[in-house]
């Protein structure tokens, strides 16, 4: 009898089709779950007759009480080589292996600037506005070059993010509790001397963060009434970072000019969240690493992690 692996949140049936599954094809079989389960009781009803699950980013947490409900667990995969909703010492008690794939940071590079980009030449309105027979040119556009980015977080994607700027001819700077001279001089921005600094003087600003107890909360409503009114806000990080209702109530009254989110406090968002009708919100359904090439790296990925497992010898272990 096959093994069977489950693979969770595949809404696009996309992992039997970016990867080749057939060198472990004879020894498992592969169910895909194009829906999202909302709880874990429904989760482990669903996954109680799998021995692989392979879970897509941070989507779905692995707790003690979910692992203890899957006896026949064997093999966890999780794309990327960082997750911080598995408990590992759980999975470990409950003699299950836990392993990463490959990934990159160019998508959520690529989609910071494209939220960016919407943002500044209100394309949105624009493009709904020339579908629909609406107005012709009925926004103002906001210049990039000569305005100030300010990067919350210069890590490898911030990094990036900063070099795009800079290419834009944008003045960068960044700020984080970590951040260095030498790493802001490596990248070649200016070092912001305090949080409250940053956010006070940029024309847009953008978060990346890791989500942690230092920086959840991070930007609150004292942190958003610091941005100018004409200033942009970009989190393609992680929600938690920006206080929810901080920023609705911000987007409501118009005290900043918009935002650009692809992260949120629930996901997928029911459809009465208010995020989904707030004002002046460019916002997507968490399409940061959602990208063919990092999908291949992530679905290839886990085929070698079960082609390992079941040699005996398992790769890219986490915990």
């Amino acid at each position: 009898m096959r093994l069977r692996c489950a693979v969770l949140d595949d809404y696009q049936g996309a992992a039997t089709e970016v990867a080749d599954w057939s060198p472990v094809a004879d020894e498992v079989e592969i169910v895909g779950f194009a829906r999202h389960f909302a709880d874990e009781d429904a989760l482990a009803a669903a996954l109680t007759d799998f021995d692989i699950v392979v879970t897509l980013r941070e989507r779905v947490p692995f707790p003690a009480s979910l692992l203890a409900r899957l006896p026949r667990l064997k093999l966890l995969v999780a794309s990327g080589m960082r997750n911080t909703v598995i408990d590992y010492a759980a999975a470990e008690a409950h003699g299950v292996t836990v392993c990463g794939t490959p990934s990159s940071s160019t998508p959520p590079v690529e989609l910071t600037w494209a939220l960016l980009l919407g943002l500044a030449r209100g394309l949105v309105t624009e493009n709904e506005a020339l579908r629909t027979g609406g107005p012709w040119q009925s926004t103002v556009g906001a210049d990039l070059h000569g305005r100030r980015l300010g990067l919350l977080g210069l890590g490898k994607i911030g990094g990036r993010v900063a070099q795009v700027g800079l290419a834009f001819g944008m003045q960068v700077s960044a700020w984080s509790q970590n951040l260095t001279k030498e790493r802001a001089d490596e990248v070649g921005v200016e070092q912001a001397a305090s949080k409250e600094e940053l956010l006070a003087s940029s024309d847009f600003v953008s978060v990346h963060l890791a989500l942690g107890d230092r920086t959840r909360g991070l930007i609150g409503a004292a942190e958003l009434a610091l941005l100018k009114p004409t200033a942009f806000l970009v989190n393609t990080s992680r929600a938690a970072i920006v206080d929810q209702d901080a920023l609705l109530a911000a987007l409501h009254e118009g005290r900043i000019a918009g935002a650009g989110v692809d992260v949120f406090d629930v996901e997928p968002l029911p459809a009465d969240h208010p995020m989904r009708s707030a004002p002046r919100l460019l916002a997507t359904p968490h399409l940061g690493y959602v990208s063919r090439a990092n999908y291949e790296a992530y679905y290839s990925g886990a085929v070698e992690d079960i082609q390992a497992f079941l040699a005996g010898t398992p790769v890219r272990l986490l915990g």
